[in-house]
């Protein structure tokens, strides 16, 4: 990115939060998958949106401003569904049993499909292949920050602490994770991980004093960063974020460690192709739409609006890449923590 929108956490700037969501299972499937009903989508029918987190994260809040952008276009209630647990393992579960007519979606994590596999057994994460890809949506960085009364201001100084370093992340199997097991194995550092469920527990945890360090997507994290309240050490970016220009990457810093958060859409597999090229169209107008590019700019997401063949493609290279790495520093991150 290329700009410094002076953003604030999950900000969504002219886009209403109205949209239905409901805890409970979906309880079956709305609409058919007659070819009928496929020359007709979406029909009257309303779209479900699962989301595999929380309610308010920055999963949900993204799936809700494409689903807000979704709606206008299509012209039908678009309503996300929290399903929360196992790095959204539970509500890909659930998609991957949904009639595939293209009125059950999910906002599919990157971290779910090329890192949580390397964390537990073989078999046991779901399959990028089991899906249909309707279309890429964002790229978010992550940041290791630290509170201003640890000392801690590089990574330098995390090596001469003299003692095991604790570091907070959002989840077993998340990028947050592999980043900073990766960035502690190349540095010699011996540290702990403490997972929690998310990034509003880990950023607390890190205010709190209860961990040295935490890597948080910089959307949560950048106003207490901006306030002072946090001190970012590292990003683990490609390139040296402008809205950050002061802090280095760990790439600069001498570590091989770019490691994102990536975010698409997905379907059950066997999506008829008409229904599918009316979701990518109805998707792809959403995204010029004003409202979801300032959602954009005041998260500090990079528009990642690929093609869903493309995002598997990329998905699959980078479990090949990190399968890699891991192996090379001999992470469990599926171990005891």
């Amino acid at each position: 990115m290329d700009k410094h929108f002076g953003a604030r956490p999950w900000t969504v700037t002219g886009l209403g939060l109205a949209l239905t969501f409901s805890v409970a299972a979906c309880g079956g499937n709305v609409g058919g998958g007659s070819d009928a009903d496929a020359a007709d989508f979406p029909g009257d029918d309303p779209i479900t949106v699962l989301v595999g987190q929380d309610p308010g994260g920055s999963t949900d809040l993204i799936a809700r401003a494409a689903a807000e952008g979704l709606s206008d276009e299509l012209g039908v209630p678009v309503t996300v569904e929290n399903q929360p647990g196992a790095n959204g393992a539970l509500a890909a579960q659930e998609l991957a049993g949904a009639e595939p007519d293209g009125h059950t979606l999910m906002v599919y994590n990157g971290s779910l499909a090329y890192i949580t596999p390397l964390a537990v057994g073989e078999g046991e994460a779901p399959d990028i292949a089991d899906f249909d890809i309707v279309t890429g949506l964002s790229l978010d960085d992550y940041v290791l920050v630290t509170a201003p009364g640890s000392g801690f201001t590089t990574v330098e100084d995390l090596a001469a602490a003299g003692r095991p370093i604790t570091f907070g992340t959002t989840g077993v199997g998340t990028g947050s994770q592999l980043s900073q097991e990766l960035l502690f194995a190349q540095s010699g550092i011996d540290a702990t991980a403490v997972p929690f469920d998310g990034g509003s527990p880990t950023l607390t945890a890190v205010l709190g004093g209860q961990v040295d360090v935490g890597s948080i997507q910089l959307g949560e994290a950048i106003e207490q960063i901006e306030a002072g309240e946090l001190t970012p050490i590292v990003t683990f970016a490609e390139e040296r974020p402008s809205y950050l220009p002061d802090t280095p990457t760990a790439v600069e810093a001498g570590y091989d460690v770019p490691v994102q958060q990536s975010r698409a859409v997905f379907a059950p597999q066997g999506v008829p192709d008409d229904v599918m090229q009316t979701l990518r169209d109805g998707f792809q107008a959403a995204f010029e739409e004003e409202a979801y590019q300032q959602f954009n700019e005041d998260n500090l997401l990079t528009p990642n609006e690929l093609d869903g063949e493309e995002i598997r493609d990329l998905w699959t290279e980078n479990l090949d890449r990190y399968r890699s790495v891991v192996e090379e520093y001999d992470i469990d991150l599926g171990g005891e923590q």
